[in-house]
């Protein structure tokens, strides 16, 4: 019986192979594309655009170097990459990846190795590195959550936690078109690469 195709040809020219990701197979060009195409919150925020995956990662970098000032340029590019395998998996709510089950992280983790080794990175972040990006996460997704998702301020306590002011204050979260959000992501990427 004939194996179902695991692969995805990208804009690129590559062929990345879902199950057995390589790290000549990603490009940015390819993570910043398909990212900047995927909707968070499942496409429900306020807007004229979808707020993109592409346009999350940059504000989670931002959060984290403001959180961590003295981290070093590489700890900031794991920042903006920590939901790069979306550019082929897309972006599932919580919900439905508790649903799918273990599948997905396994995925998930083939995924975001190949991609750190790729740019330099461990295939698996410090604990300490890791869990810092996962607060700015919660921040971003507290942000998003009460600007551009409906959320009140008490549900999104709830549900991320009560961001600290100091790191949160001043951001306001206005869904950018996908060519302006590709734009912005391959550009960063590159200003952290050049400093790694």
């Amino acid at each position: 019986m004939k194996q179902p195709r695991a692969w995805q040809r990208m804009l690129s020219g590559r062929r990345l192979d879902l199950l057995d990701p390589t790290p000549v197979d990603i490009e940015v060009g390819d993570i910043a594309h398909g990212l900047a195409f995927v909707a968070r919150w499942n496409g429900q925020t306020m807007g004229d655009w979808p707020y993109s995956v592409a346009e999350h990662s940059l504000l989670v970098e931002d959060l984290y170097g403001r959180a961590n000032p003295a981290a070093p340029p590489r700890w900031r590019l794991a920042a903006l990459l920590h939901d790069a395998p979306e550019y082929v998996i897309g972006d599932m709510i919580s919900p439905v990846k508790a649903a799918v089950g273990p599948g997905y992280g396994g995925l998930e983790q083939r995924l975001t190795a190949a991609i750190h080794l790729r740019f330099g990175l461990p295939a698996a972040l410090p604990l300490t590195v890791k869990r810092a990006i996962k607060r700015a996460d919660r921040v971003s997704a507290w942000l998003e959550a009460t600007q551009i998702a409906g959320f009140s301020e008490a549900e999104a306590n709830r549900l991320f936690g009560t961001p600290d002011a100091a790191i949160a204050q001043n951001f306001r979260i206005e869904p950018q078109p996908p060519a302006v959000v590709r734009a912005a992501f391959v550009a960063r990427h590159a200003a952290l690469l050049a400093l790694c």
